[in-house]
């Protein structure tokens, strides 16, 4: 099976604070409910398109991609970190609501960007009608059962993504790579492929293929998470969360299941797992987190 993203209805750049630009993509139906999505650290949001694809005939989906990351030109310097990545969000929220006008706004996020997304509703402000956290992952304080399990996952994540390759002569080396990945193997037909594409650009010298997000972006933003000192409960944010963890019991998969977990159960959050998941739920059983998004949404008017 190969995925085609379909073409945008309309396509608009958000101008950042130091020149760098996000390009937004709207999708579906213009006349439903906004929703507001995005990937993980590394990704690209075309590659969520097994999941996302489930929304357009009822939702007017407005995909981006975080800086230095899929269809953005990544910048340098990349003031590539969580506190940049938290002002973005507000101007994507903001640009395009000037762009679009007001209407009942949804926010969909999957790690990386579920932390930012967090990090701006708690210090920048609640700017959603709801919000849907896909696996974040949330490290505890210092002294927590859970801390050293997430420092320990972050620091082979940063480690790994230090050394990672970053050019391929061919998408196809990168499919490749996917397919003798044992996380990657969850992954739904056509999602390897479609991932390779999304998060690979032709190099600048004309020379194959190279990573949009450069592995040492990709690092900084594992090695911050464990000082980001971010565990909020629920009730600090200004509206419905919901937190969406991967199966912390099912085995190969990462820390995060264990930390949204706790999380989940100490900050009093609708906490759902997704049975038979690791990290990159979403690809891997898109259709049952769909009917949990539906549900979601359905709870809080949003359907």
């Amino acid at each position: 099976m190969q995925f085609e993203i379909p073409a945008p209805a309309m396509t608009f750049d958000v101008p950042l604070e130091d020149g760098a630009a996000i390009r937004m993509r709207r999708h579906g139906n213009p006349n439903g409910v906004r929703i507001l999505l995005t990937h993980g650290n590394g990704f690209a949001a075309d590659a969520y398109y097994p999941y996302w694809r489930h929304l357009l005939s009822r939702y007017d989906m407005m995909v981006f991609d975080f800086r230095n990351h899929g269809q953005n030109v990544p910048v340098v310097p990349s003031n590539h970190n969580y506190g940049q990545l938290s002002r973005d969000l507000e101007r994507v929220v903001q640009v395009t609501r000037e762009q679009l006008g007001a209407k009942p706004t949804v926010g969909i996020f999957h790690s990386m960007s579920g932390r930012t997304a967090m990090k701006h509703a708690i210090e920048i402000g609640w700017r959603w009608d709801a919000l849907m956290l896909f696996d974040p992952p949330n490290v505890p304080p210092p002294g927590h059962p859970i801390y050293e399990a997430m420092a320990t996952f972050e620091k082979k994540l940063t480690e790994w993504a230090t050394n990672r390759r970053r050019r391929f002569d061919t998408v196809e080396q990168l499919v490749e790579e996917y397919n003798n990945s044992r996380p990657a193997r969850l992954w739904v037909d056509g999602a390897r492929e479609l991932m390779a594409r999304s998060v690979l650009r032709k190099a600048p010298d004309g020379n194959g293929y190279e990573l949009v997000c450069a592995p040492e972006n990709e690092a900084a933003i594992y090695a911050q998470a464990i000082t980001l000192n971010l565990w909020p409960k629920a009730s600090e944010f200004g509206g419905p969360v919901t937190l969406i963890g991967c199966d912390p019991d099912f085995k190969g998969a990462p820390a995060t299941g264990i930390a949204n977990r706790a999380l989940g159960t100490e900050g009093g959050y609708d906490y759902r797992i997704v049975p038979g998941t690791s990290h990159l739920l979403q690809i891997e059983k898109p259709d049952e987190c769909i009917k949990l998004t539906l549900e979601f949404l359905g709870k809080h008017g949003l359907a």
